[in-house]
Formats: structure tokens, sequence, C-alpha cells
């Protein structure tokens, strides 16, 4: 991926890359940026496969930092900036990463700086007009100094390039981890179905340490497309304005992204003309909201695409033309992926006759980091066995009928319940407590928590949303909370999740 990156950045030097908050940069200027911090890190003593993690935000210094790891032959560790501090560490423990990247701006600077193991160099990313932290650390003015070119380091298509966390931050995080050859042909299958060009720009608000966010930034990267950041949807009418105004031909999100645009701000008072296509994924999206988008952007191609980070990023996309059609559909197998829909004795399950998506191809995870056995679970013959469950028409297509593991997906994030309800335990007055996704319009599921209370003390509400606050991303925050007597069980001694998804408040 990098030497895809090396040969556009030599024939686009002046063509626009990345424009963030803190000014725009053309490939050259970033190419020179993440030479910069690869012969930093090839200085400091980085060899071949050593990790590194970097909690950043999505910027020019997010995409520096990440090609240079790959440029010094490193594996980059995106975590998520949400995190709080005891995730961040963990993940980065678990991967045994020799360095951790952290915005100098982060809410949990000091907290990383006074608990992260001494083996490992914590480095600040400058933000604009941001005060350097006070902890020991190495200044990202040290890495900005630096003059030294690009380290030369042969990287084959087999070797690792990246590791995603995408659950069990408390317990035994699961690590996603991707080789070179993993992500080029995912970044092959994409361009292909959405025939991106250096003609295109894209104005993204997906955070990049996603997969889907990490294939939206290489895909416009390896046709020398341009990237305009847009990093929260607090105000949704200037993410429109910016569209319109910027000219962008794409535009990517999750349903939530889509049901906020479409209600809170009227489409048509912009100017959307150059935007030739939007896609979505991140979770399913209801017929009903993509009957809306498609009414209020008539004259644009709107790809419904289902993915995991397993595979990369895409396993699916729904082909425009076919979106009345094929309505509720997931689509087709992206170029040289295959996907088939197999029974519980692993046959392909016949049209109309529900079984689990399983995939097949070169954008296929080499196994989950440091674990064998959860590897084994899911990496079956060369397949990858999703936990979704799915059925197909006469034609082929894919329709998702659900999930067969308990991850709840609310917005763009895929959560652990075991993670939330590691946290909620902790506390002395809770005896038992079972976390599960309910339904919603608007992010597709919430968090919700059911407590048994120790001793049938009544738990105040206020303390077990402050105990999240203070040690879960705000994402991972229960929205709702329900005290009850006893959790569904089986004979066995098994909470029955699905009886609790049926409860009402």
């Amino acid at each position: 991926m990098i030497d895809r990156f090396t040969t556009i950045a030599d024939s686009y030097p002046d063509k626009l890359a990345i424009a963030d908050a803190s000014g725009q940069y053309s490939y050259r200027q970033l190419q020179e940026k993440i030479a910069q911090v690869a012969g930093y890190l090839a200085e400091a003593g980085l060899k071949k496969g050593d990790r590194v993690a970097m909690v950043v935000t999505n910027s020019a210094n997010y995409a520096a930092v990440f090609y240079a790891i790959w440029a010094a032959g490193g594996v980059t560790v995106a975590l998520n900036t949400q995190a709080k501090a005891r995730d961040i560490l963990n993940w980065t423990t678990h991967a045994n990463a020799g360095w951790l990247f952290v915005d100098q701006g982060h809410g949990e600077f000091a907290e990383i700086a006074a608990r992260l193991d001494q083996d490992i160099e914590l480095i600040s990313v400058a933000a604009p007009k941001s005060e350097p932290p006070t902890v020991a650390h190495t200044p990202w003015s040290r890495i900005t100094q630096n003059q030294g070119s690009m380290p030369e380091m042969p990287l084959s298509p087999g070797d690792l390039a990246s590791i995603i966390y995408t659950s069990g931050t408390t317990g035994s995080p699961k690590g996603v981890t991707l080789s070179h050859a993993n992500l080029s042909a995912n970044v092959d299958s994409i361009q292909q179905y959405l025939q991106l060009s250096s003609e295109d720009s894209i104005l993204n608000v997906l955070p990049f340490y996603y997969s889907y966010g990490n294939s939206v930034l290489h895909t416009h990267l390896a046709v020398g497309g341009s990237l305009i950041l847009e990093n929260n949807l607090v105000y949704p009418h200037r993410v429109v304005e910016r569209i319109a105004n910027e000219a962008v031909s794409g535009f990517s999100g999750v349903p939530s992204t889509f049901a906020l645009l479409l209600g809170r701000v009227n489409l048509s008072d912009y100017d959307l003309s150059k935007l030739r296509y939007l896609t979505q994924a991140g979770g399913a999206m209801a017929p009903a909201l993509a009957d809306k988008l498609l009414a209020a952007l008539p004259e644009t191609q709107i790809f419904i695409m289902y993915g995991q980070t397993e595979a990369t990023a895409r396993l699916t996309y729904l082909p425009p033309e076919q979106i009345r059609e094929k309505r509720g559909s997931i689509g087709i197998a992206i170029p040289n992926t295959t996907i088939e829909v197999r029974d519980k004795q692993g046959n392909v399950a016949p049209p109309g006759v529900t079984g689990e998506i399983c995939a097949s191809g070169e954008n296929i995870m080499q196994g989950y980091w440091r674990d064998t056995q959860k590897s084994a679970q899911v990496l079956k013959d060369g397949w990858l066995y999703t936990g979704d469950l799915a059925h197909t028409d006469e034609d082929g297509y894919l329709y998702i009928d659900g999930r067969s593991s308990d991850m709840i997906k609310s917005g763009a994030n895929r959560i652990s319940p075991k993670e939330i309800e590691e946290v909620i335990q902790e506390l002395d007055s809770v005896l038992e407590v079972a976390v599960v996704g309910v339904p919603d319009e608007m992010l597709g599921e919430i968090i919700k928590a059911f407590i048994v209370p120790k001793d049938a003390q009544q738990t105040d509400k206020k303390v077990i949303q402050r105990h999240c606050k203070q040690n879960l991303a705000i994402y991972k925050i229960p929205k709702s909370i329900e005290f009850i007597s006893k959790l569904p069980k089986t004979a066995s001694g098994k909470i029955q999740k699905f009886q609790l998804q049926k409860k009402q408040d």
C-alpha cells in the first residue's frame, strides 16, 4: 500500500490529498510528512513487523503517521480516539506496541502517560493551537524537524500491515490482523465498483480507525483522489454546505448519518449536482430510509453495502440501478470475493432459506492477533464465517435476517456487551447485569442494561451512569437502565438475552 501511495504522490505531486482543520495538503506535502515520521521511527529503532499504536483524530497528521509506520516497515494499530485510557493501554499492551502516538490535545493524554509502560515511547501529535502536555513524552516538533529521507523497507504482500481492535477491551481484546495483500485487494474491489479515479473527492465524516473509514482513506489516496475532512456531525447543515461548496463527488456514512441529514436538512436547498455517489455501511439501512434518500437525491448513485472488519472492510454491495427492484438487499459479492449462505451442516442454502454468510477472497483477514482459538472459530478451510444470518433470492442477491452473535451495532460502532457488563459489574451494589441492543430509528440499536441489585437494594441510575462515563467511551454508555429482580436464564444458567430484548420500559 505504501508503494501505491508513493507512485500516486509522484504522479500527482501538486494535487490536493487532504484538507483538514489546519489547512490543505498536496500529495507532495503529505509525502514529506510521511518521510519525517518514517525517518524518525527508523532512527528510533523500529524493525520490520514492530507494532506502532496511534490515537489520532482524522487529519493529515493521521495519514502521515499511518503511512509512515508502513514506510518504516511497521504494523499500524489505529485505536479509537473516544476510548478511555484503560482501553487504550490495554490494546497497546496486547499488541505489544513499542510506540504510541497520541493527539496532544486528547483528554486522556496525562492518564495515558502516567500509566504507560516505560518501554513504550509516547509521542504527541500536534493539533492546531493545542498546548503541549507537561508530562514526559516525545514532542511532535522533534518529528517535524526530522529531515530524513523515506526509509527503503521491502515489504511482501503477506506481511502483516494492520491490527484493528473490534471488541473485548477490558477482558480479552480481539485484534483483526490484516496483511498488505488484504488491504490492497479490498482497495481494488471497492475502486472497481465505485469507479473511483483521480477526479474524485469525498467529504469524509467517518473515523479512520474503523475499517469503513479506513477503506475511504486508502481507496482515495490510492487513485490520487482528494479527502475533505469534517470530523463531526454536530452541525449537519455545515456538512451539506461543504458537500455543495467543495463540489465533492462522494460521501459515505452509516444509517444514522443519513437519518440525521434527512431529518435536519432540506437537501433541495443545496446544489449537490456534483455528488456522484453515496455509500452506506456500518449496519443495516432500513428500506424506508433508503427510499427517502433516493427521493432526496434522485441523480446520485446510492451504494448499499455490507462488510466486516475481518474482511478488511467490504463484502457486498447493491448496484445502484437495483436499489428499487432489490429493496432491502445488501446486494452481491464485491469483485474478487465469493459469498455463500451456508446451513449449520456447511451446505449452501437454497434461495429463501436462512443461513450464515460465509466469504472467501484475498480480503479475508489472517486471523485474530495472538488468539488461535478465536481465529479457528471463524476461519475454516479458507472461508470466513461471519456470524451474520441471511438468505438469497432467486437472482443471488443477499438479504440480512439477523446476527448470530450478541454484538451491538449502534451507529458506526460495533460494541461488545461484555465490555459494558464488566464495567457495571465492578460496582458493589450490582449483583448481576446483562446488556443488550434494542431497536432505535436513528442509531439502529441503542444500549440497554438490565441490572439485578445486590440484596434487593435500589441502586441509583446516576451512580451507574457516572461509573460508566468514567470508564467507557461515550458511545458505550447505556442509554437505558432497568432494574429487575432476576435475569431470565436457561436451565444451564445461560442468560436469555432475547427475552430481555422483548421487554419494554
